[in-house]
């Protein structure tokens, strides 16, 4: 009798098993985890399990929880870029590794309505503030698609989104709303993006908050402090966001597009510090915005651009209004005016649907 095919049905049965075991402990790890137990037992209730929220953190453990999740997520994405040389659904690949962010590319339903509203509320919100004796500059941080188009190499490009930075600045003229567009300043400096990243660069931050700077030196500023940036005697990764997006941050270099290299950047006050006990005025200036102001040590720039101290509200992944709700609402507003506020905005995010929070904030103006 030959045996070959017992033996294969074995080994078949075996690694099935393996398999199972394997499955089932990835499933009992992520449902182990501490953040996962207070989710789920958040749900047990009869309500919540016949409403399907008790199944949904369940779901969700399985969906994020993972242990190997990781691992999976990284042989991936090194198998998108390495076989057929794309960066997933997030990021569009470039020439020579350059990597763009899908959302500059395409267009969003309703943009131009979007656009509007959102124009118009600041148009509100630039005549509450004027009564109030603050001045407001909108900067507009053109899309990395748009300053790096060279390194496009055939990406596709929607023609809203080629669009879209003059159809903002036009409506933004049309509402009385000062804004500076960064296009000009940042076309200077090569590059002014990271290769790897969605954001700016240091050069490019530099180039913006001069731009700032020059455009607001009409205004009775103080102007009186001195910043010194200095940079670190060592090179280290840069930040790479869209690397992760194609998870690919925690691979070797030889399996993932090179990552940027930079010398992090450091911008203090030059003069003599204050005491513990030394009462510190309010900054005349205030900035709220992206990302992009947590980026690049662009504060720092800007203080040193501006000879002042500049109060940073900024919020990473606050969008087009989230760093300027939260600031709005807090009592840094409420108990010292600035005389300016620098409200940075990714061109990106102009157009795309307002959501109810952010629906509520521009309303109330």
């Amino acid at each position: 009798m030959d045996e070959t095919q017992p033996r294969i049905g074995r080994a078949y049965a075996l690694a099935m098993i393996a398999l199972l075991g394997w499955g089932a402990w990835q499933g009992v790890a992520a449902l182990g985890e501490p953040a996962t137990r207070a989710r789920i037992a958040e749900t047990l209730t009869i309500d919540a399990f016949l409403g399907g929220r008790t199944a949904a953190a369940v779901n969700h453990a399985m969906a994020h929880g993972l242990p190997a999740d990781p691992w999976l997520r990284a042989a991936g994405g090194v198998l998108r870029w390495g076989v057929f040389g794309s960066g997933g659904p997030a990021v569009r690949v470039g020439c020579d590794d350059w990597l763009f962010l899908t959302e500059e590319l395409r267009p969003w339903p309703e943009a131009e309505a979007a656009m509007v509203a959102r124009a118009a509320a600041l148009g509100r919100i630039r005549a509450t503030l004027a009564a109030e004796g603050v001045v407001l500059l909108v900067a507009v941080v053109p899309d990395k698609a748009r300053i790096e188009a060279a390194q496009l190499c055939g990406a596709p490009r929607a023609a809203a989104a080629a669009a879209r930075l003059d159809a903002w600045l036009g409506v933004l003229r049309a509402q009385g709303v000062p804004a500076l567009s960064l296009l000009g300043p940042l076309s200077a400096v090569t590059p002014a993006y990271w290769r790897t990243d969605t954001h700016w660069n240091q050069p490019g931050a530099a180039a913006a908050a001069a731009a700032i700077a020059d455009a607001t030196a009409g205004l009775p500023l103080c102007r009186a402090e001195a910043f010194r940036t200095t940079a670190a005697a060592e090179a280290a990764e840069g930040p790479g966001d869209l690397l992760r997006l194609m998870s690919l941050d925690h691979v070797p270099d030889a399996l993932r597009p090179a990552p940027d290299r930079q010398y992090p950047e450091r911008t203090e006050a030059a003069g003599e510090a204050a005491g513990l006990l030394d009462e510190t005025p309010p900054a005349e200036v205030v900035l709220v915005g992206s990302s992009y102001s947590v980026n690049a040590n662009f504060h720092g720039r800007l203080q040193q651009a501006l000879a002042s101290s500049v109060a940073s509200h900024a919020k990473a992944g606050g969008g087009f209004a989230g760093a300027a709700q939260a600031y709005f609402a807090s009592a840094a507003w409420r108990e010292a005016k600035p005389k300016l506020i620098v409200w940075e905005i990714p061109e990106r995010v102009v157009g795309q649907p307002i959501g109810a929070e952010e629906r509520d904030f521009l309303a109330g103006w």
